[in-house]
């Protein structure tokens, strides 16, 4: 009888032991599995940005060229030289204009980013580093970026599966059936695809920029995607909310609400794909919230973002910016 009643201390013991030890590894203990170089990859993504403007020129001249062919066809006089106006306009520069909204009790702030250059939009991981639990403030992670502009990305590291592409990388391919992730292309398009329907490779392949694995996708083809009762796993109803999205006329956004307070309430999933329709948006997605929400620009605050009830930044594993150059 004794014998039996050590074993079970010793099983409980052993049991809970191993508890202690998986809540750790999945929430506090760090593990990296990349060191990013930034400063190459800001070189990278510049050499990419200057390939990409050089081929959009060449599609410019040889519209223009094919334009000119067909004009002195229809003339008999000598047809005038075209001008390639692709850089006259600034098609390298990027435009943040900021706005703030009150709807449903809530502070709702909004970048509107108008470029011509995906390049422009960027990831960074908390200290350099991908990997799991290494983590740091959006406002950290921004200002050792660079970035004028920075709202928190989807917390990879808090999850085992779910792909990984920033910045053209492919970090993780191991996906979650049915996932509804957000892929940014190299030619500026925004597209929701289900992680199973077709592999992190192929997306690299495609021209997949930046894929988000949060969701769920709140816009789809200029129409709602989430229904007045759907929710994010474990959530309340009215949370802080960070969401990315693209509208009709191309230019991107990044909206951060506030919540949890008595200022601000918070949004559901629904209505802040609402929100995002009557901005104009043609798809956008859910990203990590409640007090993971944080918008920098800057280098301020712009939001107040919520932990455990005070006004604090949370530290996460990675963010979306648009850099100071």
């Amino acid at each position: 009888m004794r014998f039996w009643k050590m074993w079970k201390n010793v099983y409980i013991a052993v049991l809970f032991a191993f508890t202690i030890y998986a809540l750790l590894n999945t929430f506090v203990i760090s593990s990296v599995y990349a060191v990013v170089d930034q400063e190459q990859t800001d070189k990278q993504t510049q050499v990419r940005a200057e390939r990409t403007e050089q081929t959009e020129q060449s599609r410019q001249a040889e519209r223009t060229e094919k334009k000119g062919k067909k004009s002195s066809k229809k003339s008999t006089e000598e047809p005038t030289p075209a001008t390639d106006k692709t850089n006259t306009s600034g098609a390298t520069e990027t435009g943040i204009t900021m706005s703030q909204y009150r709807e449903h009790d809530t502070n709702i702030y909004v970048a509107q980013i108008k470029t011509s250059l995906v390049t422009s939009l960027r990831t960074a991981f908390a200290k350099n580093a991908y990997g799991r639990n290494v983590t740091a403030t959006t406002s950290e992670t921004a200002e050792s970026v660079g970035a004028i502009l920075a709202i928190n990305g989807d917390y990879y590291g808090a999850r085992e599966k779910g792909y990984v592409i920033r910045n053209g990388v492919l970090y993780r391919e191991e996906g979650r059936e049915g996932q509804e992730d957000l892929v940014l292309y190299q030619d500026g398009s925004m597209v929701v695809i289900r992680e199973g329907e077709v592999s992190a490779e192929e997306l690299v392949s495609q021209g997949a920029w930046q894929v988000w694995s949060f969701g769920p996708a709140l816009i789809e083809n200029g129409e709602i995607a989430v229904s007045t009762t759907d929710e994010v796993a474990k959530a309340m109803q009215d949370n802080p909310r960070t969401a990315i999205g693209i509208l009709e006329n191309g230019d991107y956004v990044m909206v951060v609400s506030d919540g949890r307070t008595d200022a601000s309430e918070g949004l559901s999933l629904y209505e802040l794909a609402d929100f995002l329709k009557g901005l104009g948006a043609v798809a956008a997605y859910n990203l990590d919230g409640g007090g993971s929400s944080t918008m920098v620009y800057q280098g301020e605050l712009v939001n107040q973002p919520t932990t455990t009830g005070r006004i604090k930044e949370r530290a996460v594993s990675d963010i979306i910016y648009i850099a100071a150059q």
